[in-house]
Formats: C-alpha cells, structure tokens, sequence
C-alpha cells in the first residue's frame, strides 16, 4: 500500500510538474515578442483560415509562436478575424494583437489585397471583385463591353487602340487587366478597379515599350500571343520554347492548332481540358485548328513571363509539343510530327 501511494504520489508530482511547465511555456509563447515598441503594418486578406493568420503573424514578427496562440484563439473565442489592413506592434501580446484584428473598426481603411493569378479569364477576374467589393461581376463585365468607357481608354492608355472593339470578343478588355496584388476599397467602383487593372498593365508596357517597337507584333497581336503561351504553361522556363513553336509554325506557314485555344472558344462550355482536345471543330474566331495565325482575340490575361517569351522566344527547331499531365507536367518538345506521335503515345496514351 505504501509502495502504490508513494507511486501515486510520484505520477501526480510528475503531472503536476509537466502541466506548470506546459502552462509556462504557454505564457511565455503568447507573451510580447519585443518589450520596445515596433509598429508592423499586416494585411488580413479576405477569406483567409485563422491558423494561417497566425502563421503570418509569426513569420512576419507580430507573435512570438503561432502553435500556443491558436490554443488562446480558442480560449479566448478570438477567431472571428476582420480582413483589413492593420498596424500592429510586436510588443503586444498574442491576446492583444487577436483582440485587435477581431474589430474591424481597428483596420486602417477599408483595403483588401486583391491577387489575380496570372492567365487568369477576366470573367474570373470579375467575379474576384464581385468577391472582395461592393461592384458586382456583372458590373465589370458590362463596364469591360462597354464602347463609351473603352474609347475612353483607348485615348487614356498608348497601349490601347481600335483592336480591342470586336464584337467578336466575348471581354473586350481580356489581356489587359493586368494580373498581380492590388489593393483596392471595398467600397469602389467598376471604373476604380479597371483603372487600377490598366495602370498595371501600363507599367508592364512601358517597360518593354522599346522591345515591342523592335518586334513584328502590335502591342493587341503581342498580348494575343502571350495568352496563348501563358494558358499551354504557367512555367516560365517552358514559356520561350512554346513561343518559339509556335513562331516556327508562323514562319512555316502552318496553323497555330493550339488547343487551349479552343478552351476559350467554348468559353461558358469549358469544363476541363479534355473538352478542349474533343472539340477541335468548333467554330469560332478563336479556334487556331480552324483559322490560320493567331485567335482572333486574347484567351486570358497573360504575365510578364509570358509577354516576354513571345518577345524573345527561344532559338529552337521545334513545331510540337505536349506536356506530361499524368507525369510531371514537363514540356517534351518536337521537331517532326513522327517524333511529336511517339510522344503522344509515350506520355498521353
């Protein structure tokens, strides 16, 4: 009996050691990284997971440890996070930081960061704003289609001309809402965040203003170009070489017959891309297994990258090539059609 109490007593010692360093530790964790004051400015983006907050906040030097602050963000029912642009200082303690993102009231303005992916459809792109503001996608869309405003556009930006007014184009502004992260008010217009979309392409142009004048292309016939790189591979070491098929197709004098292409002509039919390999004879300007040269139209919103490939393609003897979708998606690139069937065969069977 002596023997089992002592053991008793031995385990509750142990117990009560290990939960006293526990909730030292835990203490400690959520305690002010800094005792000296330093503002840190931290945006919340919208519909972002609480634990992944917490991560930024470590990794941007707010918290001392996202791990014990999760454990208070429950105690504390403190997971209502507000998105917003906060200033925040790492000499609060994790209570204070969560408390204070809790309350939107504490937020800077009302800024969200808005990030369009590159190649992105401005279909999507709308519905992103629609996501994040008080403007609808409809309201951009039609705003995107409207003659007046593109007019406008055209005499606001060098970039711009009489190209974009196709009635063949399902957006008239796709290929110019440039992709990156903006911050916008949620509390906007259709025409403050095109402006800010175009501002950013415009950025991109000047940069590469001299090399477009040097190229063959019109800036319309570029960004055409470079959607069409940018949707067959988002990997920017791919992009000169199928820049560089497609040239040499161009320069042989056959069809683009690219398939992704075909992707856009279905538009609101596109599921995935096994429909756009199925339909190569569907009609529609957009379709490079129908029409000779490039689509009628930009399919996406093409990235730096992109732009820069068809700019400077590689030097290859290349006219085919696929990508290994059940593999690693590598490029596998060919010279004749024979060789280009074997990698079908090969790869896509």
């Amino acid at each position: 009996m002596k023997k089992s109490y002592k053991i008793m007593i031995a385990i509750a010692a142990v117990i009560v050691i290990a939960v006293g360093g526990f909730f030292m530790v835990y203490r400690s964790s959520v305690s002010p990284l800094t005792s000296e004051s330093n503002q840190i400015t931290f945006n919340v983006a919208e519909n972002t997971a609480p634990n992944t907050i917490l991560d930024q906040l470590q990794e941007q030097g707010v918290i001392k440890n996202s791990f014990f602050s999760r454990l208070l963000m429950r105690l504390k029912n403190l997971s209502n996070i507000k998105a917003g642009v906060y200033i925040l200082d790492s000499s609060w303690s994790s209570e204070e930081v969560l408390t204070y993102i809790n309350d939107a009231s504490n937020a800077e303005s009302d800024e969200v960061l808005m990030t369009i992916p590159e190649g992105l459809w401005s279909k999507d792109i709308a519905a992103k704003i629609e996501e994040l503001t008080n403007v609808s996608a409809q309201e951009c869309l039609d705003l995107w289609n409207d003659e007046t405003f593109l007019r406008e556009m055209i005499d606001k930006y060098e970039f711009l001309d009489e190209s974009i007014l196709n009635d063949a184009y399902h957006v008239k502004l796709e290929g110019y809402l440039y992709p990156n992260s903006y911050f916008i008010y949620r509390d906007t217009t259709a025409r403050e965040v095109t402006l800010r979309l175009l501002d950013g392409f415009d950025t991109i142009y000047q940069s590469l203003k001299e090399d477009i004048e040097a190229s063959d292309y019109s800036v319309h016939e570029l960004v055409t170009f470079a959607s069409v790189v940018q949707f067959e591979s988002g990997n920017p070491d791919d992009m000169p070489i199928i820049a560089s098929v497609f040239t040499n197709r161009f320069e042989a004098g056959m069809k683009m017959e690219s398939s992704v292409t075909v992707c856009y002509a279905l538009y609101d039919e596109f599921n995935d891309f096994q429909d756009c390999e199925t339909n190569p004879d569907i009609e529609s300007l957009y379709n490079t297994y129908l029409y000779d040269g490039l689509p009628v139209g930009p399919v996406n919103n093409p990235s730096l990258d992109a732009l820069n490939a068809v700019l400077h393609p590689a030097d290859t003897e290349y006219y085919y090539f696929i990508s290994d979708v059940y593999g690693d998606q590598k490029l596998i690139p060919a010279k004749t059609y024979e060789e280009h069937l074997a990698n079908v065969e090969k790869y896509l069977k």
